[in-house]
C-alpha cells in the first residue's frame, strides 16, 4: 500500500491536532485510505501478505459481518489508533484489547513491541481471531480470552447482531437492538481482574463502556491509560462525571486530542472519534 508504506503513520502521528473528524485534513485522507484499501489483498478472501508500513507484512483476509466487511476496520479513526500504538511502542507493555473483534487492533499491539491480551465473547469471530493471530506470526505476543468484560464474574447473554456482527453486545447494553438476532451464554470477567498491572487498554465493548470503567479500581488508574468509544450523549454525560470525580484527565478526537473541559467536548458517538483517558496531563508520546 503507497500510502501507507510512503509514511502515513508518521504523518498522523505528527498532525494529532488535525484527527478531528471535522477538518479538511481527516476528509481528505479517509478519501485518499478508502480508494487506496479497496485495491490491497485485504479485498481478497483469500489470505495474502500486504505491507503495512513498520507494521510489517499483513495477513487480513476479507469476511463478511453482515452488511460490512473486515475492510471496515481499517477506517481513518483506526489508522489514527494505529499510528498512535507506534508512538507510544516504548511507553507502555501490557495492554488489554476489549471487543478484539477479527483482531486486527491486537495484532498491530503486538506488533508495535506489547503482550496483549484480547477479550472477544462472539463465538465466530474469536475463531477467526484466533486465525488471525496465528497467520501473522504473534501468538507468543496475544493471549486469546474467549470472553466479555464487565463488573463481576460469572455469565451473561450475549446478543449477536447478525446484520452487523460488530454491533453484538451484552444483553442490556443498547436498548433497541435491531435485526436479526442470535442469544446465547457467554463467559464474563470482571475488570478489576482484567485491569490488574495493565498500562493501557483499547475498549470496544458496544455500550458496555460505562460499567467496565467505573468497575476499575480507582488506584489502578495512576498507571493506566484508555482509548475507548463513547456511543451516545448518555455514556457521555456518565463518563464525563465519573472521571471529573475521580481525577482521571479526559482528551477527546473531537478536540484534535486536547484536554476535555466540559461535557460537550465528549465524543456522543462514533461520527466524532475515541475518548483518551488518563491520570497524565497529556497524551503521551511523541506529538501526543
Amino acid at each position: 500500500m503507497n500510502i501507507i508504506d510512503n509514511g502515513l503513520f508518521e504523518v498522523l502521528k505528527s498532525l494529532p491536532d488535525q484527527h478531528a473528524r471535522s477538518t479538511d485534513f481527516y476528509k481528505f485522507m479517509e478519501a485518499v485510505c478508502l480508494q487506496e484499501l479497496s485495491g490491497s489483498n485485504f479485498s481478497s478472501e483469500v489470505a495474502k501478505p500486504e505491507s503495512f508500513g513498520p507494521f510489517g507484512d499483513l495477513f487480513m483476509p476479507l469476511h463478511q459481518m453482515g452488511a460490512i466487511n473486515s475492510l471496515d476496520l481499517f477506517g481513518l479513526d483506526e489508522l489514527v489508533l494505529f499510528s498512535f500504538y507506534l508512538a507510544n511502542r516504548n511507553r507502555y507493555k501490557n495492554v488489554v484489547d476489549i471487543g478484539a473483534n477479527l483482531g486486527l487492533h491486537s495484532i498491530l499491539l503486538a506488533r508495535a513491541g506489547f503482550f496483549v491480551t484480547a477479550y472477544e465473547p462472539d463465538n465466530l469471530h474469536c475463531d477467526l481471531l484466533k486465525e488471525r493471530i496465528q497467520l501473522n506470526g504473534v501468538q507468543s505476543s496475544v493471549k486469546v480470552v474467549k470472553a466479555a468484560v464487565s463488573n463481576e464474574n460469572g455469565e451473561s447473554e450475549f446478543v449477536r447482531v447478525e446484520g452487523n456482527t460488530t454491533g453484538s453486545h451484552l444483553a442490556g447494553a443498547k436498548s433497541n437492538p435491531y435485526g436479526e438476532l442470535t442469544r446465547y451464554t457467554v463467559k464474563v470477567v470482571a475488570a478489576a481482574d482484567v485491569f490488574e498491572n495493565v498500562d493501557f487498554a483499547k475498549i470496544d465493548a458496544e455500550g458496555h463502556e460505562v460499567a467496565i470503567i467505573k468497575s476499575i479500581p480507582r488506584n489502578f488508574w495512576e498507571n493506566l491509560d484508555v482509548v475507548l468509544e463513547v456511543g451516545t450523549s448518555e455514556n457521555a454525560n456518565d463518563l464525563f462525571r465519573y472521571f471529573s470525580s475521580v481525577g482521571v484527565n479526559m482528551f477527546s478526537q473531537k478536540l484534535g486530542w486536547r484536554q476535555v473541559k466540559k461535557l460537550e467536548d465528549v465524543p456522543t458517538s462514533y461520527k466524532e472519534g475515541s475518548l483518551f483517558a488518563s491520570c497524565k496531563l497529556a497524551m503521551r508520546g511523541k506529538k501526543y
